[in-house]
């Protein structure tokens, strides 16, 4: 015989979980210090700078 389940408790279940997931989305989005933040876009503007720096065609140029 099938499992009998309780529709509502599955369906607060799944809201549980979906709500879980998102929260641990946004620990990771929004749990960094602000030092830790600034430090990361610093970085990645030198990395961006860098790239552009090796480009063979000038930005006036259209291509």
């Amino acid at each position: 015989m099938a499992e009998i389940i309780n529709l509502r408790q599955a369906r607060k279940d799944r809201a549980r979980g979906e709500r879980a997931a998102k929260a641990a989305d946004n620990r990771i989005a929004f749990g960094r210090p602000k030092k830790a933040k600034t430090l990361a876009e610093a970085k990645k503007a030198i990395e961006v700078s860098r790239h552009e720096g090796h480009k063979l065609v000038g930005p006036d140029s259209e291509e």
